[in-house]
């Protein structure tokens, strides 16, 4: 799909990618802002208090807004230049790569020979975001339900053992390949995950909370775990194109009355709430999901373990369904049409048991959400999309004074050092670990 980035502009004005889309069963707004939340609110959340705790508390306060707002901003250059680019070259619908592809095409002249890496590396770091996140639900669904049962029943079986027993129920989520049948998860996912954070609230307020011990300002070699975790809580950028694509009037995606508008503001304020309170009642010993510091011997408590490790299976499903696209578009040319359901679900399963190995040999949570959060979230949450918005307007759209060439510059020296910074500081904390 090697085509020009920039049409005349009476095409421009006469093609309307929107209307020339052909989505068979197209999401509506309401089921669009269902699968955005869902895409960010998971086990993300939880880790929240630890967030804080590496941030302090005033500076995680204001800085998880200041991390949320660049967030929407960068979704928004990247939703805006696929539409653009979609417009221009007369295409009704791009995917990630494939808007890389189209705006690489475009570009300088210089960059054009790059087209085919570009593509290929923003498929390969969605499939290992998206990886990497499957692996972390596994390790928190499994751990949840170690604490929870090993204590009522009084056994001592390990995270392996849980793993392996997780491993059937979510084998059956992710044979669903349809968007739009995945609706009906993510809403229970997202009642389900929203009705432990409840909980959980309550239990972080119920008492008076002292502050006196806790740190209101980061130490500086702690700001990048900080900025990792709140970008590993709010990851959702794989889903945004594909969930876009699919929505009956996309055109009311952006926009600051738009759904990605809505669904940011109340995660904002939902991550804000948790992390907060979450580190002023624990403190130092928050731990990586804050559900594993509340009271064991108290069943309502325990509860929202549970709630939260079975949004997280039903989450399972959305999560698959990016990476399995990757995979299959690359694969069903080659497949014979009467062969491609069954090879469908041979790979999803197959895929399936290599993850739950990968879980199998790391059980442990807290150091990798860093790790997912700094080298995934820093490549294609902020520096792809800042590099898209920046190679489309080449060389003149950047306004009078070049203010938004400027900008672009600013986000991406902060998505260079969440990239650098958070990346090696969570690689040195597993060696430790593992040590």
């Amino acid at each position: 799909m090697i085509l020009e980035s920039a049409g005349s502009k009476d095409e421009e004005e006469n093609y309307d990618p929107f209307l020339n889309r052909q989505v068979a069963k197209p999401n509506s707004d309401t089921g669009t802002l269902i699968h955005l939340i869902k895409g960010s609110l998971g086990t993300g959340i939880l880790a929240m208090p630890l967030a804080f705790k590496n941030g302090g508390l005033i500076f995680s306060l204001f800085g998880t807004v200041v991390i949320c707002f660049i967030y929407v901003h960068c979704v928004q250059l990247l939703v805006g230049t696929s539409q653009k680019a979609c417009k221009s070259n007369r295409i009704p619908v791009l995917g990630y790569a494939e808007t890389v592809e189209v705006v690489f095409a475009g570009g300088p002249p210089a960059l054009r020979r790059y087209v085919n890496f570009a593509r290929n590396y923003i498929d390969v770091m969605i499939l290992i975001q998206s990886l990497l996140t499957l692996c972390l639900f596994q390790i928190f669904i499994a751990s949840s339900l170690r604490d929870v049962v090993n204590n009522q029943q009084q056994i001592a079986w390990g995270t392996h053992v849980y793993i392996a027993l997780v491993t059937l129920p979510i084998a059956f989520i992710t044979q669903i390949r349809v968007l739009k049948y995945l609706v009906p998860f993510s809403a229970l996912a997202n009642a389900l995950m929203i009705s432990a954070f409840g909980i959980t609230l309550y239990f972080l307020v119920r008492e008076q909370i002292t502050l006196d011990d806790k740190n209101f300002w980061p130490e500086w070699n702690k700001l990048p775990f900080f900025m990792s975790t709140v970008l590993y809580a709010i990851q959702g950028i794989r889903y945004v194109l594909p969930i876009e694509n699919n929505m009956k009037h996309p055109e009311h995606f952006l926009g600051h009355c738009g759904v990605l508008s809505k669904a940011i503001e109340f995660l904002t304020i939902l991550y804000v709430v948790t992390g907060f309170f979450g580190y002023a009642r624990y403190g130092e010993n928050t731990k990586g999901s804050v559900t594993l510091n509340l009271p064991s011997q108290n069943s309502l408590a325990e509860s929202t373990r549970l709630l939260a490790a079975v949004a997280a299976m039903f989450s399972m499903g959305l999560s698959y369904y990016v990476p399995m696209d990757i995979i299959w578009r690359r694969l069903e040319r080659k497949i014979p049409d009467n062969r491609r359901n069954m090879t469908q679900i041979i790979l999803r399963f197959t895929m399936l048991i290599l993850l739950t190995g990968v879980t199998m040999g790391v059980p442990e949570l807290e150091p990798f959400v860093g790790l997912v959060g700094s080298f995934c979230s820093g490549n294609l949450v902020v520096l792809v999309p800042v590099i898209l918005d920046t190679l489309y307007r080449w060389p003149n759209s950047f306004g009078r004074y070049r203010q938004l060439l400027m900008k672009n510059v600013l986000l991406a020296l902060f998505g260079l050092f969440v990239l650098f910074a958070g990346t090696i500081a969570s690689v040195r904390n597993i060696v430790a670990i593992y040590e």
